[in-house]
């Protein structure tokens, strides 16, 4: 059992075009919640959720958080009690920044072509606008496997989550990246202070990310994975790097954060649900 997630809004205050597709965004915590400071934690991959007005909506309208929430989830049975009409649009972020002191954060939005909520709101996000955030929330830390060596390998929306996980290395430790992006001008620079070697992987030469890392020369050793980003791509690179690879299945951390044809409003489909029961399957039986 944990404490209640937080709930609260955030205010833009600036909007940089990091590439052509994704678009940085400062925020602030508004005047009327906790400032950002308190709320955020000093962790890489902090996962929260971004709620979105409704059409018509200046501000969207949050769930009431409940002080003797002592599982952390009573936000989700307010937030589904709220009309649908009035109910927020919600999709998942990583915090790509914070400044603790300043009390800011940032947060990446892949301008998707696909339209939907967040793309459409992160085009047209000016400082000012405000949404509603979720989180983040300790109990969903996951700590990296240790191992001689990392491999990271996500598309443009696991970016964020790489970078902040680059930038919390240790002096000296080894990680190889395998990035896939829409083309080079998606590249971004990442620090580290790891041995870190970056590949991209450029959709328009014709180029995959299960296939750049099934034909990659890893390094010799022990190693550990982390991956994310299409659910389709995610399932296929867990599945070679335990099967072919070798990597033991608690070495392999991995996250779903988008499904090919569908959104996170859609149902989820018989492979997910099995994918699902798969990994509950393998958490109860971790030591």
């Amino acid at each position: 059992m944990g404490p209640a997630l937080p709930v609260s809004y955030v205010r833009v205050v600036a909007v940089e075009r990091l590439t052509p597709r994704v678009a940085r965004i400062s925020f602030s915590g508004d005047a009327s919640a906790r400032d950002l400071g308190e709320i955020l934690e000093d962790r890489p991959d902090q996962q929260m959720k971004l709620c979105f007005p409704r059409e018509g909506q200046d501000v969207p309208r949050l769930p009431e958080p409940d002080a003797d929430d002592a599982h952390g989830m009573r936000w989700y049975e307010a937030y589904l009690a709220i009309p649908e009409a009035e109910r927020p649009l919600m999709r998942s972020f990583t915090v790509r920044g914070h400044d603790r002191a300043a009390g800011l954060m940032t947060v990446d939005f892949v301008l998707h072509g696909d339209d939907g909520p967040a793309a459409r709101w992160g085009r047209d996000a000016r400082p000012g606008d405000v949404l509603g955030m979720v989180g983040p929330s300790a109990a969903y830390a996951r700590p990296l496997p240790v191992a001689d060596w990392l491999l990271l390998a996500g598309d443009e929306t696991a970016l964020p989550a790489i970078g902040t996980l680059l930038e919390s290395l240790p002096a000296g430790a080894r990680a190889v990246v395998y990035a896939e992006v829409a083309d080079e001008a998606e590249r971004q620079v990442f620090d580290s202070p790891g041995e870190v070697s970056v590949h991209w992987v450029c959709r328009d030469r014709g180029e995959t990310l299960t296939g750049a890392v099934r034909s990659a020369v890893l390094p010799a050793g022990s190693g550990a994975a982390w991956v994310a980003g299409e659910a389709g791509a995610v399932r296929a690179l867990r599945r070679h790097l335990v099967e072919e690879r070798g990597l033991p299945r608690t070495a392999v951390e991995f996250s779903g954060y988008w499904r090919a044809d569908l959104t996170q409003d859609d149902a989820p489909t018989e492979e997910d649900l099995a994918w699902a029961r798969e990994r509950a399957a393998e958490a109860a039986d971790a030591p």
